[in-house]
């Protein structure tokens, strides 16, 4: 852990917290590949694990302070402020891009991932009978996920707390899309669209002083959704994350492996090329969620035109994704040289 951090070295750990943030809401992208390629997911996972019964012991005798540098609250409180300030500002504008330009932004993710690969696989010496067989494995359960159809959306509270669970897998598993996996799922509408704008129309009424949301039934129940599916994410972060840190403690090179597999595999649900496929009913009229959105029931996905300047406007955006990585690399490397 890094006890004294520059004001630069904080700054850059909120930008990375709304990266994490923006990333966790995208299906197809996760916020671990942020902490992995940023440099600080083993910080993470370990100031995670450092949230156990000793951790509550400091904070209900009072000892706040002792409390705050024991789960390393210095770095935890500004990566969650970043993925907060992210979920209602940075993940906002990535929905205005989604539903103007898909393409270009499915293509920025695809790069993205193809150098984060690069990024993992690059200082990997490791390769063995058992590395290899753990990176097809990962390679296989990726593709497999990839190519899931989606279920139906279940309000069921106990369902909503381990969907919170699943959800987080995104941030502490790089290559796992918490967010790709609530829509296999079913509820990416109902948790990451409609509980999160219920929220945020509650804040805003609060703020002016009206109070109508509390004789609103629909808004209520969504809000009590909202409350047990980020208890369920509260529990999977910090429960995953020791369970990750022991496997990365006693299978370090066997789960690297697995990761560069999956992030991999996962490549299929990020191939930018795709026509989404809608939900319909009996008569074959598109079905739309509670946001008015239409709901999606899988991908279809085919190879780019090469004689179309759309395509090669798409692949310019993923060497742009695969830039971003390259420069997260480079600051990685920076850093290093100053320490």
């Amino acid at each position: 852990m890094n006890e004294t951090r520059s004001l630069s070295d904080k700054f850059f750990l909120v930008i990375k917290g709304l990266c994490m943030g923006a990333a966790n809401k995208v299906p197809g992208v996760s916020g671990g590949i942020v902490a992995f390629v940023g440099g600080f997911y083993e910080e993470f996972i370990y100031s995670l694990q450092k949230i156990n019964g000793n951790a509550f012991k400091l904070l209900f005798s009072g000892r706040f302070k002792s409390f705050y540098r024991y789960v390393n609250g210095a770095f935890l409180s500004l990566l969650i402020f970043g993925m907060l300030v992210s979920y209602f500002s940075v993940s906002k504008v990535l929905d205005y891009f989604l539903e103007r330009n898909e393409l270009f932004v499915w293509a920025a993710f695809f790069g993205m991932i193809l150098g984060s690969i690069y990024y993992i696989s690059k200082d990997f010496d490791h390769w063995s009978k058992r590395t290899i067989t753990a990176g097809i494995i990962g390679l296989i359960i990726g593709i497999s996920i990839s190519f899931l159809s989606p279920a139906r959306e279940n309000d069921n509270l106990f369902f909503i707390f381990i969907c919170g669970i699943i959800s987080v897998s995104g941030m502490t598993l790089p290559g796992l899309s918490g967010s790709f996996i609530l829509i296999l799922l079913g509820n990416y509408v109902l948790l990451l669209v409609d509980s999160v704008n219920a929220l945020y129309d509650t804040g805003a009424e609060l703020i002016v002083g009206d109070f109508s949301f509390t004789e609103n039934q629909e808004r209520l129940d969504t809000l009590k959704i909202l409350a047990v599916f980020t208890t369920g994410s509260a529990v999977g972060l910090v429960s995953l994350s020791h369970l990750l840190s022991y496997v990365l403690k006693h299978f370090r090179h066997i789960t690297t492996a697995v990761i560069i597999g999956f992030i991999t595999g996962s490549l299929g649900v990020v191939w930018p090329w795709k026509k989404t496929i809608y939900k319909t009913d009996a008569s074959g009229e598109v079905l739309f969620a509670s946001n008015g959105k239409e709901i999606v029931r899988n991908y279809e996905r085919y190879f780019p035109d090469f004689g179309s300047s759309e395509t090669w406007w798409a692949i310019f955006f993923v060497f742009v994704g695969i830039s971003i990585l390259l420069g997260l690399d480079w600051y990685g490397k920076r850093r290093k040289q100053k320490s």
